[in-house]
């Protein structure tokens, strides 16, 4: 079992529908060195690719962006959920689903933040059915980039998201697959890694 496994059977929080709470640790209350221990194993999964930007949708995937973001010396791009007044210029669009929230939303990213030059890594929290995720690699593609590889910290092996992406052959690494999740007895099993 790896660390964050480790954190998920301690702290995690089973709900019906499919629900892993890990909010005192990863997407709401924020433990900074397990991401800085997340950062270092996304750098040794996609060790030797030419990455230069880190991409992520808000909110959840910021911190653990950031913090992977050190290792790789790039800077992060996160994907916004609604247009304010200070973004300017052409964009790019994708629409999302999300399965936390259950709603659709057009999340953006500035055309100057995201060229045809650049080596994409995307980074989130969380891998369910994968449309947050399929909305990012349609903007990496839109913007030309070279999608260098995908990083999840949490992925729910039982969703279809996971198989989808790797069917379109696309580098997928996940820190925890979970096979399954059962609310009654509070248990989680987890894929064996390599």
């Amino acid at each position: 079992m790896n660390f964050l496994e480790e954190r998920i059977e301690k702290e995690g929080i089973i709900r019906e529908g499919n629900v892993l709470k890990v909010d005192s640790f990863l997407n709401h209350q924020m433990d900074i060195e397990l991401f800085e221990q997340m950062g270092v194993e996304f750098k040794k999964r996609f060790e030797g690719k030419p990455i230069n930007k880190i991409l992520t949708i808000e909110a959840s995937g910021i911190g653990i962006a950031c913090i992977a973001a050190r290792h790789f010396h790039a800077p992060v791009v996160f994907a916004k959920k609604s247009k304010s007044i200070n973004i300017e210029g052409e964009m790019y669009v994708a629409e999302v689903e999300s399965f936390t929230h259950k709603c659709k939303n057009h999340v953006i990213v500035s055309k100057k933040f995201l060229t045809p030059q650049d080596h994409v890594l995307i980074i989130d929290d969380f891998l369910a059915n994968g449309c947050a995720l399929q909305g990012l690699i349609s903007i990496v593609h839109e913007s030309g980039a070279a999608l260098e590889g995908i990083g999840i910290a949490i992925e729910k092996g039982f969703q279809p998201g996971g198989r989808a992406i790797r069917n379109l052959g696309y580098p997928l690494e996940s820190l925890a697959i979970i096979e399954e999740m059962d609310a009654k007895n509070g248990t989680i099993t987890f894929r064996k890694q390599i």
